[in-house]
């Protein structure tokens, strides 16, 4: 009779990559999810803190030449948007302080080259650190919008993972990232538009106003999970312009924030520019 094997403790799915990985996302989703209902200064410093790990990756990602200035031009920079975003969110205030938070990342920049990628840098980090304020607090918006973009991002990387694992078929962009197919972009943008229209049936349900009519809200989210797709390939490429594989290791299994953050800040800013053109039209 055979020896029986090692009894199983049940930790074996918990130690392996996709057990670590599946934690991550679960206490991340939580925390993101958590501060959004909470919303105000949590909201913003956790959003903050995301930045402010992106900004010490975006250095290492793009090699960018003095890094102690470059660092402390993005943090400040940012820090001092994600600040107006809670207090005083006007128009030319945020303008005022942008322009001075852009100065202050090219005059950190040593040449034309790092001045680019220090602003793009700051492009990505203070979208991440304002915009779900900026979101969350927004009349018309609220809660529902800023649950709005997560369902439909997180709705279209699962169901984008998913279904490419499972139909395969064409790839969608062999060159930047082999592994995602057109099948998978297919069904990411079916269950993102879906997710996305399914928040705002919920939030109304919950006595929560809709922003806008049914016809814009499955439009607008079809557009924002193709935007998020997008961002994702975006930052591919971006990692493989640099050679890099990913931007750190401080998430377990997943790399780092900014691996984690493309598509969100992709739509975040797809957002915010919607609402600074309903501005200038009304």
């Amino acid at each position: 009779m055979p020896a029986p094997g090692p009894r199983g403790d049940g930790r074996g799915f918990l130690r392996s990559e996709t057990g670590i990985r599946f934690l991550s996302a679960l206490v991340l989703v939580a925390l993101a999810l958590g501060s959004a209902w909470i919303g105000g200064p949590i909201l913003a410093a956790f959003w903050l803190l995301a930045a402010g790990a992106a900004v010490i990756e975006w250095r290492q990602v793009g090699k960018l030449e003095r890094p102690l200035p470059m660092r402390l031009a993005l943090l400040g920079g940012t820090l001092a948007l994600s600040i107006v975003a809670v207090i005083a969110p006007s128009g030319t205030i945020v303008l005022l302080v942008a322009a001075l938070a852009v100065a202050a990342v090219a005059a950190a920049g040593r040449t034309p080259r790092d001045r680019l990628w220090g602003l793009v840098g700051l492009a990505v980090t203070g979208t991440l650190a304002t915009a779900p304020v900026i979101v969350r607090e927004h009349p018309a918006l609220g809660l529902t919008g800023l649950l709005w973009i997560f369902a439909v991002v997180w709705g279209t990387d699962i169901a984008a993972y998913f279904t490419g694992r499972a139909l395969g078929g064409p790839k969608l962009a062999p060159r930047i990232s082999p592994g995602k197919t057109w099948s998978g972009f297919v069904g990411g943008l079916v269950v993102g538009t879906l997710a996305g229209a399914l928040v705002v049936a919920v939030g109304e349900a919950l006595g929560w106003e809709r922003p806008l009519g049914w016809p814009a809200i499955v439009v607008l989210s079809a557009v924002a999970s193709v935007i998020g797709q997008v961002g994702d390939l975006a930052e591919s490429k971006l990692k493989r312009h640099f050679n890099v594989k990913d931007s750190s290791k401080l998430i377990p299994g997943h790399g780092g924030v900014l691996d984690r953050i493309d598509a969100f800040v992709a739509v975040c800013a797809f957002v915010l520019l919607g609402l600074v053109l309903a501005a200038l039209v009304g």
